[in-house]
């Protein structure tokens, strides 16, 4: 008995970077902030990119609160869909191609976001990861980190909850 040819990584990792895109491109308001992801086998970094627009208060200056709670809610977002859909891409489940077309699945809603501010965001690039600490049929919990300079030196945090969609039935 011969098993089938294992996948090539390239088209493995051209896969998973398409539907990444396709999950960002969801969101427009990430693109107008400037906000990135980087992928690490299943694991997402964001970034935010510096831009004059982001600044709130010109004097110190400093990023603006509702820049730093908006990155830190689209990170939390794109994350727990990646955590949530990673399964049906790596199973084939879930057609890339039709992600890319424009054919999402449903998408986790916002039931509460609460944003820590511990210290001013400079006028430079951010960072952030979100962990998901619980994911279930019907609820989601993410928290979010985001530095600036060093990881161990936050600037924010938040922790989101998400109600989770729930599978289309059939009519």
């Amino acid at each position: 008995m011969t098993r089938p040819q294992p996948e090539p990584m390239q088209a493995v990792k051209q896969r998973r970077d398409a539907a990444l895109k396709a999950l960002v491109d969801t969101v427009p308001y990430a693109r107008f902030l400037g906000i990135s992801f980087e992928r690490r086998g299943d694991e997402l970094s964001s970034t935010l990119h510096y831009q004059d627009s982001n600044i709130g208060n010109p004097l110190i200056p400093a990023l603006h609160g509702g820049a730093t709670a908006a990155f830190l809610e689209v990170t939390a977002q794109i994350t727990l869909n990646w955590f949530h859909l990673w399964p049906q891409f790596e199973s084939g489940a879930l057609d890339v191609e039709a992600m890319v077309a424009g054919e999402m699945p449903r998408q986790p809603k916002t039931i509460d976001f609460t944003v820590d501010y511990l210290r001013s965001g400079l006028p430079r690039d951010a960072y952030a990861r979100a962990t998901v600490n619980r994911s279930g049929r019907r609820y989601a919990s993410v928290h979010v980190a985001a530095w600036q300079d060093h990881k161990d030196k936050l600037f924010a945090q938040a922790t989101g909850h998400f109600l989770m969609p729930q599978p289309r039935t059939p009519d």
